[in-house]
């Protein structure tokens, strides 16, 4: 059976945030809670908000997202949320602080904790009616503005993921100039994140032929564009494509992802190593697709097709290679991951929602020489 959902809608034009009023205005929001980061505090990204924001609109700031969103700051959001009678909430920044939106959206409307809300316990349809939510990217990546999951550290160290349609941010107003002055190496790591979405989409079981050619789309714009953005930041051409070919990744894994989620989330679980989840989605998935070659058919024809690379050529290999030109990590070891790390990571794996939608589950042994290899042992 293919069962086949989309999507919310998604605005993408230079100066976007211009149109945040009619969209608050539309969803019924007036207190919205803007769920943001420091960084974008010292952007002045957060100033072109405050400019576009209606007089009428009373706002509360929330500015203390982490590089991976936790249970904690979900629950200091969802304080100021809760005291400020909030009705909605703007996520303005990366993947993190989208899905920080989604976390406090979620919880403002149920009881429990946000791990009550996994979605290996309740599923997609588990969670009812949330808070709106208005997405409002900075980076080009993780496509949580167009997509109903979001990845959430709780109390106890474990990364979980909450999914559902209600956690769709209503509009995702997705602003390319907001991406101009992205640090390199941030436009690397989250550029590699939406390529590691894209084939980890395509090569899933999942019957999904409309998600499938959106992944395909969007690996082509990431071969394409992500070196050009990488090179001269205000590429108007390279940065629209990559934001394009990043809400493609998260449109894409309607389909599911796979291992290299599994293990990149239990490695991103670590608050230690604070790593980078792109950088280790980068780093990964050279591992990852030598263990797949065997059990995806012939889809690496269909993926270096759209990579435009020869039909014998070693995809693994062009990513490492592609990783050492955007100046990204060789290596897990690099990015401070052990050996003595690798059996407890290996566990956190087989509990992971993305490791059942891999294209054969690997087994904790299977995943432990995974990790040796990405560390180049």
């Amino acid at each position: 059976m293919a069962l086949i959902k989309y999507h919310n809608e998604m605005e993408i034009d230079f100066g976007a945030i211009n149109n945040i009023a009619a969209s608050l205005k539309r969803f019924g929001i007036t207190k919205p809670l803007i769920c943001t980061d420091k960084g974008i505090m010292q952007s002045g990204i957060y100033d072109r908000l405050r400019r576009a924001l209606p007089n009428d609109i009373d706002a509360t700031l929330y500015d203390e997202t982490p590089g991976n969103p936790t249970e904690t700051a979900v629950n200091d959001a969802l304080k100021l949320f809760r005291e400020n009678e909030c009705d909605g909430v703007v996520a303005l920044g990366g993947g993190s602080s989208i899905d920080l939106g989604k976390g406090v959206s979620l919880m403002s409307t149920h009881s429990g904790t946000v791990k009550d809300w996994g979605v290996m316990k309740v599923g997609r349809d588990g969670i009812g009616d949330t808070a709106p939510i208005i997405a409002i990217p900075t980076t080009a990546g993780t496509g949580s503005e167009v997509g109903g999951g979001a990845v959430i550290i709780t109390e106890e160290g474990q990364k979980i993921v909450i999914s559902s349609p209600n956690l769709l941010p209503k509009i995702a107003i997705c602003d390319p100039e907001l991406t101009y002055d992205l640090p390199k190496h941030l436009t690397a790591a989250t550029g590699m994140d939406a390529m590691a979405h894209c084939i980890e989409a395509y090569l899933t079981n999942t019957v999904n032929p409309v998600a499938a050619a959106i992944g395909l789309d969007g690996l082509e714009r990431v071969v394409t564009y992500l070196k050009r953005a990488v090179d001269d930041g205000h590429d108007k051409e390279a940065r629209w494509n990559m934001m394009m070919a990043a809400s493609e990744g998260a449109m894409a894994f309607a389909k599911g992802l796979g291992a290299v989620h599994s293990m990149s989330h239990a490695v991103g679980a670590n608050e230690e190593l604070k790593a980078h989840h792109g950088t280790l989605n980068a780093v990964l998935l050279p591992t990852v697709l030598r263990f797949n070659a065997p059990h995806v058919g012939n889809k690496f024809d269909k993926l270096r097709q759209a990579m435009g690379l020869p039909m014998d050529a070693d995809i693994a290999s062009w990513i490492e290679e592609f990783n050492k030109q955007l100046e990204l990590p060789a290596n897990l070891a690099e990015m401070g991951v052990t050996k003595d790390m690798v059996p407890d990571l290996a566990k956190h794996c087989l509990t992971d929602a993305c490791h059942f939608s891999n294209p054969v589950q690997p087994t904790q042994q299977e995943y432990e020489r995974m990790y040796l290899d990405a560390m180049g042992l």
